[in-house]
Order: C-alpha cells, then sequence, then structure tokens
C-alpha cells in the first residue's frame, strides 16, 4: 500500500503511529485560547472608534433600517450582507456591529479549526491558528463587514471537511460539512468557491482511495447552491450569466494575464487597497514573512512525509495556491485581504513545519529560542502595521461625521441623494441616497438627478481640481471638511436644499 492510500483509507487517524489518534482527537484548549485571544485583540485595538469603508458600506446598506441602498455592482455577492443583517435590522450602530463580528470571527476560527482535529495534532492547529490570527489583515477584517476572511474560514473548513469524508466514507457529517462549507465559500465570493472547488475535485478523481461519486456530488451541489443566488440576480439585474460576468471583469480591470506580486508585496505595508499599486516600497520589513511563507510551506510538507502525514497537509497548501491564482496572476492591483483563503490554507503546513523543528531539531532549546524571537519580531511588525491601519480608520470616520454634519446644516437631511466623490460613505453617514450618474456605479441619469432635486435635497460632491458637472454648476457651493486624501472638498447644493438655523453660506 502507498503513503497516499494509507492515510487515504484511515478512518481515525490510522496513518499516525499508536497514541497519534488520541492525540488529534483530544481537546481544543489551545485553538479554544486562540480563537478567544484573537477575539480580544479585535476588540481592544480594533472596534473602539472605527467607522464604515467604502464596501462595508455598500454591503451593509442593503440591510441597514436607516438607510437607502447603495449601488450592488457587479462583481459583489451578497454572503456578508446576510451575515450582518442580524444586527443591522436592529441598531444602527457601528459598534454593535463590530463586537457582533469580532465574536463571530474568534468562534469562525475555532469551528474552522476543529473540523482538522482528527487530521492533525491539536499542537499544529493552535500554531495555525496563531499564525493565522496573528496577521495584520486578519485582525483588521475580523470585525469588518466584508467578505475575505470568510471566504478564508469557509475555505478552511471544507478542505477539512473534505479530507474527513475522503478517509472515511462513514463520516456524514464531514460529508454534510463539505457541502455547507463550500456553499457558505461560494455565498461570499463566488469566485473563490470555484477556485477552491478545483483542487478538490482534482483531489477526488486522482487519488483512487478518494474516488467515491457522493464526495464529488456533494463538492459540486454545495458550490452551486451558494452561487445559486448570484446567478439567479444576474439573470434579474444584469441581463444574464455572461453579461454580469463581462461587467465583474470590467470593474475589476478586465481580468487577465496581471502578475501582482510586486503588488501584493507593496500592499502588506497597510494598504488596504492598491490601485495602481505604482507607489515605492518604503517599508521591506512588512514583507519579510511574505518570502519566508513558501520555504515553511516546502518544509511542512517535508516534515508531513516522514510523519506520514503527507495528504493532509499536501492538500491545504495546494488548494492555497489555487485560490491565490486570480490575485497573482489574473488581476492588475492588490489588496492584502484577497488572499486571506490562501494564507488560511498555507497556515496548516507552516504550523507542521515550525512544531516539527521544535521536536525533532537539536539542541532543541536554542532552536525554540531562534523561532520565538523571529516570532517575536514578526508580531511586532504585524502589530505596528495593524495600529496604523486601525489610526486611519478612526481618523476616516471622525472626517467623514465632520462632512455629514456639514451637509446636515446646509439643509441636506433625508429623505436627500449625495453624488460625486466618495458619495456612498458620506451618504450612508448623512442618512442620504447615494446615486452617481457615471463610472462604474452608475445608478442615475443626469435628468434624472435634476429631476430628484426638485422633490429632495441632493448634494453633488467634488475634490480637488474637480470641475462639478454642467447640470449642478449653478446650484449653491458650499465648502466642505477635507477627508483623508481627499483635499478641496465642496459641496453643489441643489436649491431643494436650505439652510438649517444657525448655517451660513461659504464659497
Amino acid at each position: 500500500m502507498t503513503e497516499t492510500s494509507a492515510v487515504a483509507s484511515g478512518p481515525q487517524g490510522q496513518e499516525s503511529p499508536a497514541g497519534q489518534g488520541r492525540s488529534t482527537a483530544g481537546g481544543l484548549g489551545l485553538p479554544a485560547a486562540v480563537a478567544g485571544v484573537y477575539t480580544l485583540v479585535q476588540l481592544a485595538l480594533v472596534v473602539r472608534g472605527s467607522g464604515l469603508g467604502w464596501d462595508e458600506t455598500v454591503y451593509v446598506s442593503q440591510v441597514a433600517r436607516d438607510a437607502e441602498a447603495a449601488f450592488f455592482s457587479a462583481p459583489r455577492a451578497r454572503g456578508i450582507t446576510y451575515l450582518v443583517a442580524p444586527v443591522t435590522l436592529l441598531t444602527s450602530s457601528v459598534g454593535a456591529l463590530r463586537v457582533y463580528l469580532a465574536l463571530l470571527s474568534g468562534a469562525g476560527l475555532l469551528v474552522a479549526l476543529r473540523v482538522w482535529r482528527r487530521l492533525l495534532p491539536v499542537p499544529v492547529l493552535a500554531v495555525a491558528g496563531a499564525l493565522f490570527a496573528g496577521l495584520w489583515i486578519t485582525v483588521i477584517y475580523g470585525p469588518q463587514a466584508m467578505p475575505n476572511l470568510w471566504a478564508a474560514l469557509g475555505s478552511l473548513f471544507a478542505a477539512g471537511c473534505f479530507l474527513r469524508a475522503a478517509r472515511d466514507p462513514s463520516d456524514r457529517a464531514a460529508l454534510a460539512g463539505l457541502g455547507g462549507g463550500m456553499a457558505f465559500v461560494a455565498l461570499m465570493r463566488p469566485s473563490d468557491a470555484l477556485w477552491l472547488a478545483l483542487p478538490l475535485g482534482v483531489a477526488a478523481l486522482v487519488v483512487p482511495a478518494w474516488r467515491r461519486t457522493a464526495l464529488l456530488l456533494v463538492l459540486v451541489a454545495g458550490t452551486a447552491l451558494g452561487c445559486g443566488q448570484w446567478v439567479v440576480e444576474a439573470y434579474t439585474d444584469f441581463g444574464g450569466l455572461l453579461a454580469r460576468l463581462r461587467r465583474a471583469s470590467e470593474i475589476q480591470g478586465h481580468l487577465g494575464w496581471h502578475l501582482a506580486f510586486d503588488d501584493q508585496v507593496r500592499a502588506l505595508d497597510g494598504r488596504l487597497l492598491c490601485r495602481p499599486c505604482d507607489v515605492p516600497w518604503r517599508r521591506p520589513v512588512t514583507a519579510v514573512w511574505w518570502f519566508v511563507l513558501p520555504l515553511l510551506t516546502a518544509g511542512g510538507a517535508l516534515a508531513a512525509a516522514r510523519l506520514r502525514r503527507l495528504p493532509v497537509v499536501l492538500l491545504p497548501a495546494l488548494a492555497a495556491l489555487a485560490t491565490a491564482v486570480p490575485y497573482l496572476l489574473l488581476i492588475g492591483y492588490a489588496a492584502p485581504r484577497f488572499l486571506l483563503p490562501t494564507y488560511a490554507l498555507l497556515s496548516l503546513p507552516v504550523a507542521q513545519c515550525l512544531t516539527w523543528i521544535c521536536s525533532a531539531v537539536r539542541p532543541r532549546l536554542l532552536v525554540v529560542s531562534v523561532l520565538a524571537v523571529a516570532l517575536a519580531g514578526h508580531l511586532a511588525v504585524q502589530y505596528a502595521v495593524l495600529a496604523a491601519v486601525a489610526a486611519r480608520n478612526r481618523e476616516s470616520r471622525a472626517a467623514f461625521g465632520r462632512v455629514a454634519a456639514e451637509l446636515a446644516r446646509q439643509g441636506v437631511r433625508p429623505p436627500c441623494v449625495v453624488s460625486g466623490t466618495e458619495a456612498v460613505r458620506i451618504a450612508f453617514r448623512a442618512g442620504c441616497a447615494s446615486r452617481q450618474t457615471g463610472g462604474h456605479d452608475r445608478s442615475i441619469t443626469p435628468a434624472a438627478l435634476v429631476a430628484t432635486a426638485r422633490e429632495r435635497p441632493v448634494a453633488v460632491v467634488v475634490a480637488g481640481k474637480d470641475a462639478p458637472p454642467s447640470y449642478a454648476r449653478s446650484w449653491r457651493l458650499q465648502r466642505l471638511p477635507d477627508l483623508p486624501g481627499r483635499p478641496g472638498l465642496r459641496a453643489y447644493l441643489a436649491p431643494s436644499a436650505q439652510l438649517g438655523p444657525g448655517s451660513r453660506l461659504s464659497g
């Protein structure tokens, strides 16, 4: 029997030496502690004073009780909107939403690790969880209403369920978990689910012991179920599936051959979106871990081969590579959050490598000390980036609050409409609807906006040296407080926007 088939055939970790089954199936105190610390770090460093980003505002506005829904463009999926709905339908508090997501993401991390306990020792799972949760990207997006972290946790969960179901045909819970996990990922980000399903499907066909019809059917059915809403919406709102795919590709810069490795590296110093990513690489230290990652992954595979659990570590590594393909090779810009599924899956082979080094390489004390110092330095860098990103978020929230308050003083009060620069976030803070007459989020014609201005207060916001659209040039000009990266902010206010008590004109 080959090593692969031996590993594939054991239902309860029988590929391991005597006693390994007890180790892998034991308690999850360490991973639970990691998940708890992850949640506490979010609450302490990210939640306080944070505001909604642009993408978050789009997702949240779909189910917010006190706001009109922002335009929902072709690439977006509604999974994260469904996830936040239980809170946003009850309260407009951003703080409550943040706490809810922080608690939920900690629980999600624990659930995603728990499914692996029959496959890998608990210490490996604890280290994997700590490595993934220790990234500034993972912490910053834990309490955010964004789909990428949830796609990552769902991918980790689904890959574990796949391996358990493949190794043990009687594990019906794992088979159901595979279908649910794939549907969850697809509901969050359909493209991520398709790239994840590819290596899992190939593995189910290539490995003889895993070649079962039920496994493939559940994999395909779960993915299709999760993509169903996106496909139906393509026909109801975008003119068909191909039309939506074309529009999504256009909005993302026309998908094609784009090498984005250098863009992703530059973005690691705290840029949430690097588009275009032609900025200088000022802090290379923030990307050291990124270059070490492939080496530790390869080391994890070698260690797993020695421990006779290579397929258990190799499959998530291959799945990680597949999920990285579109963001490293097909999109011409970068956002660190895009690779969260890749990092979640790679945390397992990396953790296997580190735990094996600590136990097998001599002198052990020296090896452990060197690794501890390296990890401490890594975490210090992650914390520095996290602190800077969180501070910018708080500054941004305060700035948007000032803009919304000034618009209210100038008569832009609900029911109202905001168009132009940063319309989505300004409108949400002001209690208005956001409408754009051009660009990717075009949702109204200039004539229709002018007609709306006869009935509702309308503000067209421009920044810097940008000129107002022709239909708004005769409207009242009002200077606004600057936004980060948007100096010279001003609004052109329709006659329907009446000055509030104590307000004054400024031009």
